[in-house]
């Protein structure tokens, strides 16, 4: 079936792209999705919508294309090549306070032990114990691998004789996007490179 515009549900019907639709429904030609001004909403994980909610968006009028791929997604009385970058046409602010969560707080420390620096088997570590009062927050709240955790205990940093390479912070939106370039995925499109700032060599 084509990709054909339903005016009336005001949503396209999908078709996979011409030549190569395994790779389509497995979700091959991801869009790089930039806010309005140009940057992306998110390094790690990098912002990335599947072809299907990009022509989707498209239709809706709520992106710019700036970049395509050379696949086309098609119906008998229209063609339409898939998009690899797409910016948002109003601003989605990025001040907002990042999630508390495992992940991020990885993200914050490098994902490696602020102890050792090793990256296998992370987990959290709390520097001034629950028992004694220590508190699940930012500041309180380091990633540590399993070694070290159960070499730490539940002892206080000068007791273990352990500090963290880095005191913990409680990072903003900013400062975890910023540590997320450092983290560059295994596949960048030639199309994202210009709107992505890794310090990566580019390739000729």
């Amino acid at each position: 079936m084509g990709l054909i515009s339903d005016h009336a549900a005001g949503q396209p019907f999908m078709s996979n792209p011409i030549g190569e639709p395994d790779a389509a429904s497995n979700g091959a030609y991801p869009c790089l999705i930039l806010n309005a001004d140009y940057q992306p909403l998110s390094y790690y994980p990098l912002s990335l919508w599947s072809w299907q909610d990009t022509v989707k968006a498209v239709f809706l009028d709520r992106v710019n294309v700036v970049d395509q791929y050379k696949f086309e997604v098609s119906s008998p009385s229209f063609k339409m090549r898939l998009p690899s970058v797409v910016s948002l046409k109003d601003y989605v602010t990025q001040n907002r306070e990042p999630a508390f969560t495992r992940f991020n707080l990885f993200l914050r420390d490098g994902f490696e032990c602020v102890y050792c620096g090793d990256g296998v088997e992370l987990t959290f570590d709390h520097l001034i114990p629950r028992r004694l009062g220590g508190q699940t927050s930012w500041t309180n709240i380091v990633a540590a691998c399993s070694k070290c955790n159960l070499k730490k205990g539940g002892r206080l940093p000068n007791e273990a004789r352990m500090h963290p390479k880095v005191k913990p912070f409680k990072p903003n939106m900013h400062q975890l996007q910023a540590q997320g370039r450092r983290f560059p995925p295994n596949h960048l499109h030639e199309s994202w490179l210009d709107y992505l700032y890794w310090d990566v060599e580019l390739e000729r």
